[in-house]
């Protein structure tokens, strides 16, 4: 994206990816509103860091799970940084490994509040304002997915996070041929074994173990990341919608 094609709004853009390209996307110039859910410290610390680079940038507070607080976050935006360009979907609540037994409810609804049903909720928001039939410019969301969990169906105990990015690839797809009329692409890119901060808290032994299954033999970097991420909500991309970008070394 570049400065003058409206502001963009990255979710669970405190820290890894999403902060990664909240930060790339206000070097090239465009405004940045980063949604965060409980770490303030963390990005104001990426807004400082793009305010001192010459960059516009915003934190906003929100549980994505809960529908007026994304409309809120969504208005507080607007006033902030002024017409929306994009969206990233990139908020994720993994949730703690668990077998099917001890499976409850509160815990899939907690997972699939934060993921699934946050980027209807953001993506609804966005449309509204992007769609050429109610007075938008136009505009594009990117949702972040996983290889693994695509791959494997979250098997080892993360069936509801694995179920809730399917979901999302499976409601991209729809969003991109719903809204294609209407000036809005809609695609995925699905991400691998990628070094973030919460991919390191998981143990260097796991991590390791992990790489071995990726056939680049690597771990992922978040600029990687997001550098696809930005070249979808690019006029780069003008004629991709309905696609999912794989950048997982393979896997």
């Amino acid at each position: 994206m570049t400065g003058n094609s409206g502001a963009l709004i990255v979710t669970g853009a405190a820290r890894g990816i999403g902060a990664q390209v909240a930060r790339q996307a206000a070097a090239a110039g465009t405004p940045v509103a980063l949604f965060y859910r409980s770490s303030a410290e963390s990005a104001k610390r990426v807004v400082s860091d793009i305010e001192s680079a010459g960059g516009r940038a915003v934190a906003v507070q929100a549980d994505l799970g809960h529908e007026e607080e994304v409309a809120r976050a969504f208005e507080t935006a607007d006033q902030a940084l002024g017409p929306l360009g994009g969206l990233v979907n990139n908020a994720v609540f993994a949730g703690e490994p668990t077998r099917l037994e001890d499976l409850h409810m509160d815990l899939i609804e907690r997972v699939w509040r934060a993921n699934l049903l946050g980027v209807l909720i953001c993506a609804r928001e966005a449309a509204q304002r992007l769609s050429t039939r109610t007075g938008g410019a136009g505009g594009a969301i990117v949702s972040l997915s996983s290889a693994r969990a695509i791959h494997t169906g979250g098997a080892g105990g993360w069936l509801p996070f694995a179920a809730s990015k399917a979901a999302i690839e499976t409601v991209s797809r729809g969003l991109a041929a719903d809204l294609a009329e209407e000036g809005i692409r809609v695609n995925v890119v699905r991400v691998g074994v990628a070094d973030t901060e919460t991919r390191r808290s998981q143990g260097a032994d796991y991590v390791r173990q992990l790489v071995t299954q990726v056939p680049m033999r690597r771990i992922g970097t978040a600029d990687e990341v997001s550098d696809a991420v930005l070249w979808l909500l690019s006029p780069h991309a003008s004629y991709v919608t309905g696609a999912t970008l794989d950048v997982a070394g393979g896997l």
